[in-house]
């Protein structure tokens, strides 16, 4: 199964998406990448860089003579890695990221997910041995996690069947808690979170004018059924801004 998900610049959907395994390596570049990631622009080297996955994380080599890459977490505060011209293999722990590359006189980006980060429950009573891995590893503190609370809050609030909210709906509801939401941003973690739960794929191969609501309706469905949200969550959507990361 892959473990890493690269988003070209421009990625439309889920087929422009490059998904690899674990071990596997995928080369980045002006050209001449055998097949990997194309960034058309005359200021990025012919064979840029590489990226290895490797389980719940990746590892980023950086192939050109004298630029600096950088890489963000997009819902970190600023939070960045940078990786120096040569190295390899310098290993991101972010879920997901953005790889901003200099390119005479621009900023060229392109982002990675490691949607099967896990997490492992600190709550123990006279027990010893490994834990045991969550079946859903959601990190409460993400922009998604509010974005998937939002979808839910209306059968939360006791409507089993009340129909769920629109991207603008989701947008205005996130306000108070995410002031730039913007459609595009919460399309983004829809299509996050439909990766990271490791839905099956009829909601990305439905027809177009079904595909986000069929997205959203398994969404929620699957949060419900496995107590992934719950009432108690809905603080998540009235809570003071700094307390949602990003």
């Amino acid at each position: 199964m892959h473990s890493v998900i690269v988003v070209p610049p421009a990625c439309t959907g889920p087929d422009d998406q490059i998904r690899i395994a674990t071990g596997e390596r995928l080369a980045f570049g002006r050209a001449g990448t055998g097949g990997g990631l194309t960034i058309a622009h005359d200021g990025v080297p012919r064979v840029a860089g590489e990226i290895t996955a490797h389980r719940n994380f990746w590892l980023l080599s950086n192939l050109s003579e004298d630029q600096t890459y950088v890489v963000e977490n997009p819902e970190g505060a600023g939070e960045h890695i940078k990786v120096v011209p040569g190295r390899l293999d310098a290993p991101v722990p972010f879920e997901f990221s953005r790889v901003v590359l200099p390119a005479a006189g621009d900023l060229l980006a392109f982002d990675v997910w490691a949607p099967r980060h896990a997490f492992r429950s600190v709550a123990r009573t006279g027990l010893s041995g490994s834990l045991t891995t969550p079946a859903f590893a959601l990190d409460r503190t993400k922009r998604y996690f509010a974005v998937l609370t939002a979808l839910c809050e209306p059968r939360l609030r006791g409507e089993p069947h009340a129909p769920l909210p629109a991207v603008e709906q989701l947008v205005e509801r996130l306000r108070s808690v995410w002031p730039t939401a913007t459609r595009s941003a919460v399309y983004w973690n829809i299509d996050y979170l439909a990766v990271k739960l490791r839905l099956r794929p009829g909601p990305d191969t439905a027809e177009p004018g079904l595909r986000v609501n069929g997205k959203k309706e398994s969404l929620v469905s699957l949060a419900l059924r496995f107590d992934l949200v719950r009432e108690d969550d809905l603080a998540v959507l009235t809570a003071a801004p700094s307390e949602v990361a990003g």
